[in-house]
């Protein structure tokens, strides 16, 4: 009878299934080391914000390569929770533009040392020349090419 060690050799052969167990390790990881509260892409849309105050929720939903209505509640929830505000976009009244808040900026302060040390987590096992290249090929496989 196959054991689970067994099963896990078969599924190491498949990239989805690694794919799937390294992002279930990264949320039980930014559970412990994060927040409960603001999710990774949350934090992403706080990166976004900051290096490109004003961009509109369209833009914002690119940048993090989610669908529209995805885009529509996460903003409505970092709304809600003080992080973000978004103003009327003047080159199109259909449109939001957005912008941290105080209490946004000083969130995304206190949580990137708490990132970083995620990231040192998840590839505490790996030299910098293998982090560099994971990160490399991961950017390949996430391409519009793959």
């Amino acid at each position: 009878m196959p054991t689970k060690s067994d099963d896990l050799k078969g599924l190491a052969r498949h990239t989805g299934s690694l794919v799937r167990r390294a992002q279930q390790r990264h949320l039980a990881v930014w559970l412990r080391e994060v927040s409960a509260e603001v999710t990774s892409v949350q934090y992403a849309a706080l990166v976004v914000l900051h290096e490109t105050p004003g961009v509109n929720q369209r833009q914002l939903g690119d940048e993090l390569d989610v669908d529209r209505s995805t885009i529509a509640d996460l903003v409505a929830r970092m709304v809600r929770n003080g992080l973000i505000e978004r103003q009327d976009d003047p080159a199109d009244k259909r449109s939001y533009i957005l912008f941290l808040t105080s209490a946004g900026k000083k969130q995304l302060a206190t949580l990137r040392p708490r990132v970083d040390n995620v990231d040192r987590i998840l590839t505490a096992a790996l030299s910098p020349l293998e982090s560099a290249e994971l990160r490399r090929l991961l950017a390949v496989l996430l391409s519009e090419r793959a």
